[in-house]
């Protein structure tokens, strides 16, 4: 299962209190104050953990404590700070406040480490009071308390390629074909529930991460079909590659499918339509040759695109979409 959003509480430990105490030894008349201070509360931690991609561990809890301070003691002696709670995240993450919706943080490398809810420190014990007119206090401080956070965390895939297009594309054929990922693949809509991830290795060791987000359909911005939950994994990627098929089997315009998915972008965000393109057109292996090269120079001239003419099923010319990908990728890097 995959899941992209999360609403949580978190709270950082509370001090310990201080400690009233005094000596009490044989040998030393009237002793004195020797409260210790109490332990700090335990922060909260989030960490970027490479190997996972999903919030789904972290929303099956919906509160989060970090322990809290152990109080002071006798003897001078400060209670035990209380234990930091680390709460592993996805890479690319994002974290706000749920009330104002301010970004407290984006996890968007490897190592990212926040504390996003601090511990209290401990309360002074009696010892810390003394003074030359009052040299047998009476009185401690009590540990403050944690800071309390409530969080919306949204994950946003981290790719360089966005595969785009409308159900049944034949975009999960095309990810398993450029890269080692296997998604679920079937001849009907919405086969992809949720965005796939696959890593394309070049001949010179270099690589590209492609994701694979789920069919799109008129009025996705509004949440139609599966919904613009998905859109916010494309605002990541540095090129989109938009899928059209050639031979729809509901008798469907391509030009117009490439119509209906743009707008969506622009509607969802108008950055989102100002990205680099590659426009290809799939399943070229269900018409002759002389027919695809008419379909595609139609596509070109409605258009006004070059257009990549593949077989997702086959493999034909997916060498070269690779090779234009990764050229574009270049010029943008």
């Amino acid at each position: 299962m995959f899941l992209d959003e999360a609403v949580i509480y978190v709270k950082g430990g509370n001090g310990g209190d201080g400690c009233i105490s005094f000596r009490r030894e044989k040998y030393v008349p009237k002793g004195g104050p020797n409260g210790g201070t109490g332990g700090k509360g335990g922060d909260v931690i989030f960490r970027v953990n490479k190997e996972i991609n999903t919030l789904l561990d972290i929303s099956s809890t919906a509160k989060y404590y970090a322990e809290n301070g152990r109080p002071g003691e006798g003897s001078n002696k400060t209670g035990r700070q209380g234990k930091d709670l680390i709460m592993e995240i996805p890479k690319g993450t994002i974290v706000k406040d749920r009330e104002t919706g301010y970004i407290l943080k984006d996890f968007t490398n490897d190592n990212d480490l926040l504390v996003i809810a601090k511990g209290g420190k401990g309360g002074k014990g009696n010892k810390s009071f003394a003074t030359s007119t009052n040299r047998t206090p009476r009185i401690a401080q009590d540990g403050r308390t944690g800071e309390e956070r409530r969080l919306k965390l949204e994950l946003k895939l981290i790719a360089d390629v966005g595969l785009i297009g409308l159900p049944n594309a034949g975009k999960s054929t095309l990810l398993s074909r450029l890269s080692n990922a296997h998604p679920k693949i079937a001849d009907y809509p919405f086969t992809t529930r949720h965005p796939q991830l696959g890593v394309v290795n070049l001949y010179d060791f270099s690589r590209f991460v492609v994701a694979d987000i789920p069919g799109l359909i008129e009025g996705a911005h509004k949440g139609a079909g599966l919904g613009d939950e998905f859109l916010r994994h494309i605002e990541r990627t540095k090129i989109l590659v938009h899928l059209l098929d050639i031979l729809p089997v509901d008798g469907s315009n391509p030009v117009d499918s490439y119509h209906t998915i743009r707008n969506e972008l622009r509607l969802f965000n108008p950055n989102l339509f100002d990205k680099k393109e590659i426009v290809v057109a799939n399943k070229t292996d269900l018409l002759d040759e002389p027919s695809v090269i008419a379909k595609i120079n139609l596509i070109e001239d409605q258009l006004s695109k070059k257009i990549f003419p593949i077989s997702a099923v086959t493999g034909k010319n997916i060498p070269q979409l690779i090779n234009e990908i990764n050229a574009q990728l270049s010029e943008i890097d």
